[in-house]
């Protein structure tokens, strides 16, 4: 009889077992002939020597994947223990952080598909990242482009959503133009604080070396030496994202955010990104990331009510 002994400090235990323990009565169920104790802040293994190892073995790939993306997924559990787990060390070594943020924040690739997209960036100039809300699809991207920017891989950054929820009513709502489509443009506003000293990141924009406007400003340009993200990519018509995609110059990175189940457009209109997704299938130069609610890196709950709703 073997027993070892893991000690896993309380506050990552909802991020390794899951808010529910689901992680947790996976493993049991598994290595069912074990004795597995969560008491406290140790984790006790008991049984005979082969399945302790055959345990401990997969423990060592679970505690890897959590020191690295603070997040262990029942799914990347089941892949693990499944022995279909495909991330290997030279992958995940200090490569998944993608740049050090505003006051030395460490921003990194969280999930599998989130480092997808970052290696995707690397080797096409077009992607396009799909999925739901809090999948960090926004973030990741303008993560990449403030990386490109502070690396001077490129010149500017800009940043661009379709005012689709703004409609006719555009007109109606208080102050200048800036004023009503702020709010629009907020979550993009958001990750820039989270990445550029905010002294910065005025500077940044008052010279227009980050650009954030609404996708109908960027007709009859062309975009050099630029990293540009179009967000809520749902919500543009086919001739939209086509003008948009056409903007593409020399030196240029383009991203398109989007997800596909929360569209606005008017019900007789289709959806630009829904096309393209069908277009653009396996095509050199073009990557298509598609996260899920296994990339959720909000509140918990978030995972739950995409799995409801879907």
């Amino acid at each position: 009889m073997l027993q070892k002994k893991i000690n896993i400090a309380r506050s990552f235990h909802s991020e390794i077992f899951g808010k529910t323990n689901q992680n947790l009565d996976y493993l049991k169920t598994h290595f069912s002939k074990l004795k597995i104790i969560l008491r406290d802040e140790d984790l006790n293994v008991i049984g005979d020597s082969d399945n302790v190892n055959s345990f401990m073995k997969s423990w060592k790939v679970i505690e890897d994947h959590h020191s690295k993306f603070n997040n262990v997924s029942e799914s990347t559990v089941k892949s693990i223990i499944e022995k279909k787990y495909d991330l290997n060390h030279a992958k995940f070594s200090k490569n998944n952080i993608i740049l050090y943020g505003n006051k030395g924040k460490v921003i990194r690739a969280r999930t599998f598909n989130q480092f997808n997209m970052v290696k995707g960036v690397e080797k096409n100039d077009l992607l396009f990242a799909v999925g739901p809300a809090g999948s960090g699809k926004t973030y990741t991207a303008v993560a990449l482009a403030v990386k490109a920017l502070k690396e001077k891989r490129v010149q500017k950054i800009i940043l661009t959503r379709p005012a689709v929820e703004a409609g006719e009513n555009l007109g109606f709502l208080p102050g200048d133009l800036k004023e009503k489509l702020d709010p629009y443009l907020q979550p993009l506003y958001d990750a820039l604080e989270d990445m550029i000293p905010s002294k910065k990141l005025i500077e940044f924009l008052e010279e227009k070396i980050i650009q954030i406007a609404p996708l109908g400003f960027m007709r009859g340009r062309t975009l050099d030496n630029a990293f540009v993200i179009l967000d809520e990519g749902q919500n543009t018509t086919e001739s939209q994202l086509k003008m948009f995609l056409t903007r593409m110059g020399k030196s240029a990175k383009f991203i398109v955010t989007g997800d596909v189940t929360q569209i606005d457009l008017p019900k007789n209109q289709k959806s630009g990104l829904k096309i393209a997704l069908d277009l653009f299938q396996n095509i050199k130069g073009i990557k298509i990331v598609s996260l899920n609610e296994e990339d959720v890196v909000r509140h918990p709950l978030v995972k739950t009510i995409i799995k409801v709703f879907k």
